[in-house]
């Protein structure tokens, strides 16, 4: 009963229990979290306390910001100041500008017991590690030093399109299935996130990758939990701009599947500086290293599901995160 929405797409009305109470409560609120910088609070009429930019999906918006980008920096400089969740962006050799007024860096905070089934972290895993996600996105390449980093992960995939022949663990992506020109958004034209193009998708399963619907598997949060929980484990990669620059950014979809017990074998982003690696977590960055992180799993699983499940209590439990994260603030 601790809740309201706001139909910002439409009339802007206020919805839910709380919805009579919710513009006071937000004008008086010590912090007001806009996650990922979603609302433009200044288009919305809706006044606030004092706001925070909760930076969920790091490098892009501190390169434009740095650039002078003056849409980025309108929205930025609204806040009063900002968290991200790139861990090793400010720490010495990490390339990547902070923004302006960063109090602190942060993570996905994660209830965990709602990744236990029956309670209990899982000791037995499904068959095939697995993960979710958009197969390409345009947009949001950005440059730093001369450098161009991109943000479509299928870059990165491309270079462990080999993997499913360097292990014998089934290996399993859901995704987009359509062809890109086939996507459509009701009547504005394609969208950002694309399906694939050429001969991607029969490259894909000539080299031994099972491909799997993925919006009816994360378009709803039950069948998307289901998913992970019904996992061995996940191989996953990061985009470029992640992955060369090292911000230290993590997925909070990893961070559910280590919640569920599943060990996590993903691209390095640099996100060792604050997590333990090499049991039940491993960062990779060549596909021989893929392999051998999958082979040893799969020689110790119970050790590196219970591994899996311990970071997740340390490192994301909600309630740990976010008091930190107030702490900081």
């Amino acid at each position: 009963d601790r809740w309201a929405y706001r139909r910002s797409y439409a009339d802007g009305a206020w919805l839910g229990p709380c919805a009579a109470t919710a513009p006071a409560f937000l004008v008086g609120a010590d912090l007001v979290f806009n996650v990922a910088g979603a609302t433009d609070f200044s288009r919305e009429w809706v006044e606030t306390g004092p706001l925070v930019f909760y930076g969920t999906d790091p490098v892009y918006t501190e390169i434009r910001y740095a650039d002078g980008d003056p849409e980025v920096r309108s929205s930025i400089d609204a806040h009063a100041m900002s968290v991200t969740y790139g861990e090793n962006i400010g720490n010495p050799g990490c390339l990547i500008p902070p923004l302006p007024r960063l109090r602190a860096h942060t993570r996905q905070p994660v209830l965990i017991d709602l990744w236990m089934p029956d309670g209990v972290a899982a000791s037995s895993g499904g068959i095939a590690f697995t993960t979710v996600g958009n197969w390409k996105q345009d947009g949001r390449d950005v440059q730093l030093g001369g450098e161009l980093y991109r943000w479509s992960k299928h870059h990165e995939f491309e270079k462990f399109i080999t993997l499913p022949q360097r292990t014998r663990q089934s290996l399993e992506l859901a995704t987009n299935l359509s062809p890109s020109y086939a996507i459509r958004h009701l009547d504005q034209g394609e969208v950002a996130a694309k399906g694939f193009g050429g001969d991607e998708y029969e490259r894909l399963i000539q080299s031994g990758w099972k491909l799997v619907d993925g919006p009816s598997i994360s378009m709803d949060p039950q069948p998307y939990h289901d998913y992970i929980l019904g996992s061995r484990g996940e191989f996953t990669v990061a985009r470029d701009l992640n992955v060369r620059l090292q911000s230290g950014w993590f997925s909070e979809r990893s961070a559910c599947y280590l919640a569920a017990g599943k060990p996590v074998v993903t691209q390095d982003t640099g996100f060792g500086c604050a997590l333990p690696i090499g049991e039940g977590l491993f960062a990779v960055t060549t596909v021989d290293e893929a392999a051998a992180a999958i082979d040893a799993i799969n020689g110790d699983y119970r050790r590196h599901s219970a591994a899996a499940h311990a970071i997740a209590e340390e490192y994301f439990r909600a309630e740990t995160v976010l008091a930190r994260l107030l702490s900081s603030l």
